[in-house]
């Protein structure tokens, strides 16, 4: 195999497909990139067997042939060559000669018989989306998810069309978060719950352009997004996702619509008093006043007074400031409205048009 590439596009093409290879494995061949030049375009991918990412490069094919490679040390030669015209050149034994200018290393390669490929998708079951209402649907309730996966279903996100609306859920024991989306040509049947993970991985790829498109495939097992020269696979989790319905109330004792970014602002003021292994919470007092936010703790107290339209009765209730400042900082409406049952229940954050909500559990405090 001989290939010649313009440094910019092997770059992108392997930066693209390296999100999904492994980094901790026993499998060396689960941490190559396999460069596939064996018919009329060039392919890279990369397969952790959860997620699995292919991605036609620009290239000259000089000689045909097919070489997995390791991707960290590929990733990291290229990435500092010189400007130019890069070529790779196997010999039979696998061994990737990368030339650039005057510049030249030699690395081991892989059998490509050795590479598992990517499952392949049946295009049956699909909805078509933006690429950039995906990115921004991933990225308002991706930090949701749990981190770990003590409960597994809950490091991943439900995707669930009903009635041409298709709804995003993410969620972890301390709030949850959910966007809608409009989807006019097609009404149902779309059920998945995507590991975060993969999602992530497809959030960094996606152009944030509003006219190209994602096309997404569902099946049982696996969903397949396909945009721009790539394909990504990713399994999915099997099983059933949490209710959540019965936990977004309509009712509410108290009210509020505040300046959101006003409301980030003094967040994050008060959060400076406290320290990463500190529990404590920030504390809203709302009242016909206006919102007062505090946080005491031993290295000093932290207050801020803001303006509020208010309806309902006083409350005061504590928060993770974190949890607040994450769903408002992917919010981009200049005000927002806040709604309380009371002290032991939680926050919603909502839009009038009913395009996101954000659900906070409070957290206990003392008066001290």
């Amino acid at each position: 195999m001989k290939l010649e590439f313009e440094k910019s596009e092997l770059v992108k093409g392997v930066s693209i497909v390296q999100k999904a290879v492994s980094v901790r494995t026993t499998m060396n061949i689960l941490e190559c990139i396999l460069i596939d030049a064996s018919e009329s375009s060039i392919l890279f991918t990369g397969n952790d067997l959860d997620l699995g990412i292919q991605t036609k490069v620009e290239g000259v094919i000089l000689e045909k042939g097919r070489v997995a490679i390791d991707a960290k040390l590929f990733s990291e030669y290229v990435k500092k060559v010189p400007d130019g015209k890069i070529t790779i050149e196997t010999t039979q034994d696998d061994l990737c000669v990368i030339s650039c200018g005057n510049n030249k290393c030699e690395i081991q390669g892989m059998p490509a018989d050795e590479f598992s490929y990517i499952p392949e998708v049946e295009k049956v079951n699909s909805i078509t989306l933006s690429q950039f209402e995906l990115k921004e649907l991933i990225n308002q309730t991706i930090f949701s998810i749990a981190m770990n996966d003590a409960t597994p279903m809950m490091t991943g996100e439900l995707f669930e069309l009903k009635d041409k609306v298709l709804r995003v859920i993410a969620l972890d024991s301390h709030r949850i978060a959910l966007r809608k989306v409009t989807i006019e040509d097609k009404d149902e049947g779309v059920y998945a719950i995507i590991p975060g993970k993969s999602l992530k991985e497809i959030a960094g790829i996606l152009s944030a352009d509003t006219e190209e498109k994602v096309e997404l495939y569902f099946t049982e097992k696996h969903v397949l997004f396909e945009f721009d020269n790539t394909k990504v696979v990713s399994r999915l989790f099997e099983g059933t996702y949490f209710n959540v319905n019965q936990m977004f109330s309509t009712d509410s004792e108290t009210r509020i619509k505040v300046n959101r970014v006003s409301l980030i602002e003094s967040i994050e003021r008060t959060m400076i008093f406290i320290k990463e292994t500190d529990k404590r919470p920030v504390i809203f007092d709302i009242t016909d006043t206006g919102l007062k936010l505090f946080v005491k703790s031993t290295m000093g107290r932290g207050e801020e007074n803001l303006e509020i339209q208010k309806e309902g009765a006083d409350l005061k209730i504590g928060f993770n400031p974190k949890f607040l400042t994450d769903a408002l900082k992917v919010i981009s409406d200049e005000t927002v409205t806040l709604s309380f049952v009371n002290s032991k229940s939680p926050c919603f954050i909502k839009d009038d048009e009913d395009t996101y909500l954000y659900l906070i559990l409070p957290v206990n405090f003392t008066e001290d």
